[in-house]
């Protein structure tokens, strides 16, 4: 299923459902589509969802980090929603709902990561070697999964015309980096929402010690693993993955 992106002001989002607000973070590589599934099941469920398009391609080069896209979050937060929201982010999206929570505590009611950077990741790298070669193309995206037919063709045209595109191949290189600059170890501890880590036993990014390490260091947390599964557990597992969450957050109302 697709959603209707809304455009309003400067921010363009998906919306769907009412209730409890979840904000929903995709990754460096990734957009809204990855989030389907889980749209449609918590929008079911009684949530509001939301899930807006993070500035990575629009901010001045200046200003391309992490930092800066959590404050365009948090201001997405403080316009669009009258309570403390539940932060889902994948990959960077989780990095961004870490530096988020860290900085306006106020706006987060749980945070959830799956595949999350902060202490550690593997990426393309600093640049992009062979970008005009779709078949490594191909391959690098293939083994964000576990199951590489999770990477269609429609998902490597996207990657391919990302990293063939100068710009937006210089902001992606900017924000890997920006990534690796903006370590959380030592930020960890100060985080005292819940937190709720869904990994996949399989991620070649952010392999499974880092979810290890954050679940010791985040002191309110609880860390679920899907097995045969790789980075972006919502696409590759959506099922468990849904599943996971929604106990988990009914677990949470219930203290």
């Amino acid at each position: 299923m697709r959603f209707i992106t809304k455009k309003e002001k400067k921010f363009s989002f998906i919306e769907a459902g009412e209730g409890h607000p979840l904000i929903l973070l995709h990754g460096l590589m990734g957009g809204l589509s990855n989030f389907d599934k889980t749209v449609k099941f918590f929008s079911e469920k009684g949530y509001r969802v939301l899930v807006p398009v993070l500035p990575i391609y629009d901010l001045p080069v200046l200003h391309t980090n992490l930092t800066t896209i959590a404050k365009y979050v948090a201001k997405f937060i403080d316009e669009k929603c009258t309570e403390p929201a539940t932060i889902v982010g994948n990959s960077m999206g989780g990095h961004i709902g870490l530096i988020l929570t860290l900085a306006r505590p106020d706006l987060v009611k749980n945070l959830v990561l799956t595949g999350s950077s902060g202490l550690y990741e593997r990426t393309f790298g600093d640049s992009f070697p062979r970008k005009s070669d779709k078949s490594y193309i191909r391959k690098k995206t293939e083994e964000v999964f576990y199951d590489p037919i999770v990477a269609t063709d429609e998902l490597v045209d996207e990657v391919f015309g990302v990293v063939n595109d100068r710009m937006k191949g210089i902001k992606t290189v900017m924000l890997a980096r920006s990534a690796i600059k903006h370590n959380m170890l030592n930020d960890l501890p100060k985080i005292t929402a819940p937190v709720c880590l869904i990994w996949g036993k399989q991620d070649n990014v952010t392999p499974p010690e880092v979810a290890d390490d954050m679940h010791k260091s985040l002191p309110n947390s609880s860390l679920y693993w899907i097995d045969k599964c790789g980075h972006a557990a919502m696409m590759e597992k959506p099922e468990e993955f849904n599943q996971i969450l929604y106990d988990w957050l009914q677990q949470n109302e219930k203290k």
